[in-house]
């Protein structure tokens, strides 16, 4: 029987490696299908998971070296060798020596960093850069300027930036460092606020500046009685603008007022203390032209806001009083007048030119000399090319001119400049945060 068994099992096993197919099993119903979650749902999910926070902070090393070389067919103040500025034009002739220089300069190059700190609220944004553009004391030297030194949280800010009162935007695509002398261009140490800040650039910001403001004595510049006038500002410059964002571009109103005071010093049969109340209006705006065209404008108008302008005199001249026998002179904020005009235009990928003209009038007082600057012009036309990615190379035609308060005089000057240009930029940390961007 055992052996029956044995030779059974060898013939079932034989059968099934010659291709015989083994009786089927039963098949089981399929399970029933899940129904799939609306995007509603899938979205409600996506909210009700727990999302990874990103804490750490981000950074951006970020500048340029550039190289300037200028060749100058007229002439104009030393200390400003590589700018074009209308009012550092010769007010008599020949006033700097001869016409014909050639200048170099590396001043245009600039280091900065910025950060993006994330907190439980608004993100915390640090801008710190410089550049080696020497001014004031340091005119004309190459030396490290600070041009941005603050921080932001949320809607308020402070420290060293650009005042609400200019538009940083109207500034062209040129080679010259200065630029236009009729648009307002000014970096204040300031608190501000903005209550409106809009993805589309709406955009609106309230701010308290440094006050700060110059004066001519005019034709009594020399006069001890006028070496003995103390400045005093009891009170920071109030500076707010509106910029409404819209399809073509922008358009942007901005206004600023400041309380300018001075003090007489000298025990003497007068008394010289006086004040004025500087103040300023300006519109500006971009308009995307075309694709390949960009108008880039501002026109201002105001009364010594000077000082905020990218180019102009002081804020404050002398003027006549003498049916006055206790204060026969006084001060008074001279009337102001800016505007500058530039299109931006992109040849293709790799080249660019922008072309334009700026003025600025000065309404000058009765007692400034005959040399005070009155009108100032500017200019300039160029072409930039890029070869690659992060480096550019240009050549740009200047023109220049000054023109004096009231003994006819007036001056040009002609310049042709070259520059090279090559940036670089490094980020460290960047996962889903956006790095501030300087103004």
């Amino acid at each position: 029987m055992l052996l029956a068994a044995v030779f059974a099992f060898g013939a079932a096993r034989g059968a099934a490696a010659q291709g015989e197919k083994p009786q089927a099993k039963p098949q089981q119903p399929p399970p029933p299908q899940a129904k799939q979650p609306t995007q509603a749902q899938q979205q409600n999910a996506k909210k009700a998971t727990p999302q990874a926070t990103d804490t750490s902070t981000k950074i951006e090393v970020y500048g340029f070296a550039q190289g300037d070389m200028i060749y100058d067919f007229e002439q104009n103040n030393p200390d400003w060798f590589d700018v074009n500025r209308p009012s550092k034009l010769p007010s008599f002739h020949h006033e700097f020596g001869g016409d014909n220089r050639t200048w170099f300069s590396a001043r245009q190059t600039r280091f900065g960093t910025k950060a993006t700190i994330p907190t439980s609220g608004p993100d915390i944004k640090v801008v710190f850069d410089w550049d080696l553009f020497g001014v004031g004391l340091d005119a004309g030297q190459t030396t490290i300027r600070p041009r941005h030194m603050y921080g932001q949280w949320g809607k308020f800010g402070g420290g060293q930036l650009e005042s609400p009162f200019m538009d940083l935007d109207v500034f062209p695509n040129i080679l010259d460092y200065w630029g236009p002398n009729g648009m307002l261009f000014f970096r204040n140490v300031q608190l501000f606020w903005q209550p409106i800040d809009k993805p589309n650039g709406t955009r609106a910001t309230i701010a308290l500046e440094r006050p700060g403001a110059s004066g001519d004595g005019g034709v009594f510049a020399d006069r001890i009685e006028l070496q003995n006038i103390v400045a005093r500002f009891p009170a920071p410059d109030l500076s707010a603008a509106y910029r409404w964002g819209t399809g073509f571009g922008y358009v942007r109103l901005s206004g600023i007022v400041r309380w300018i005071r001075w003090d007489d010093q000298l025990e003497d049969a007068f008394d010289l203390s006086g004040g004025t109340v500087g103040w300023g209006f300006s519109l500006s705006s971009n308009v995307n032209v075309s694709k390949s065209n960009v108008f880039r404008g501002i026109v201002v108008y105001g009364a010594g806001v000077e000082n905020y302008f990218n180019d102009a005199p002081v804020d404050v001249g002398v003027k006549n009083q003498f049916g006055n026998v206790l204060t026969p002179i006084t001060g008074e904020a001279l009337p102001d007048f800016g505007l500058s005009l530039y299109l931006d235009h992109q040849w293709n990928s790799h080249f660019a030119s922008a072309i334009g003209y700026s003025r600025v009038d000065i309404d000058n007082s009765d007692a400034q000399t005959p040399l005070a600057f009155k009108t100032g012009q500017y200019a300039s036309v160029n072409v930039l090319w890029t070869p690659v990615p992060n480096v550019m190379l240009g050549t740009e035609f200047q023109w220049g001119y000054r023109k004096n308060h009231s003994d006819g005089f007036h001056s040009d000057d002609y310049r042709l400049q070259f520059s090279a240009k090559y940036s670089f930029s490094q980020k460290f940390g960047v996962s889903g945060h956006d790095i501030t961007r300087a103004q």
